[in-house]
């Protein structure tokens, strides 16, 4: 089929570009771990997209490091199935308490006090908190 099409045609390089990448484009069939897509990926990195415009208003450089470092937060809450937010409250309201040796009980996969669950469905929205709380 590739000697009836021109090399120079979208559909020809679509082709050449698939079979290029056969062997990684067909590891998923391999590795039951892996997804045939990555929307999971796109849907997570969604919030990153449209939260961009308020990123200007983070302040200095500082203010786009803190606001990454609470984004990974909120992200890994939400990977361990815990609503960020609930999360947030409670790891603020106890962290000037905790033993300093013990604050990895706090992260999200330790999370062992009462755990604020989250519906499977709202774990691929991303949460507009953080850039609420940067305007």
């Amino acid at each position: 089929m590739l000697d009836t099409l021109s090399r120079k045609s979208d559909t020809s390089r679509a082709i050449l570009y698939a079979l290029n990448r056969w062997t990684a484009l067909m590891r998923y069939c391999d590795d039951g771990r892996l997804k045939i897509d990555n929307l999971p990926v796109e849907r997570a990195l969604r919030g990153v997209a449209i939260g961009r415009r308020n990123y200007l208003f983070a302040g200095a450089d500082c203010g786009g490091e803190r606001a990454a470092a609470i984004y990974s937060v909120i992200g890994s809450a939400k990977l361990n199935n815990i609503d960020p937010e609930g999360y947030l409250r409670e790891v603020l309201a106890r962290i000037a308490e905790h033993p300093i040796n013990r604050v990895d009980e706090l992260l999200p996969w330790n999370f062992s006090f009462a755990t604020i669950s989250l519906d499977p469905a709202a774990c691929s929205s991303q949460s507009l908190f953080v850039a609420d709380q940067l305007r």
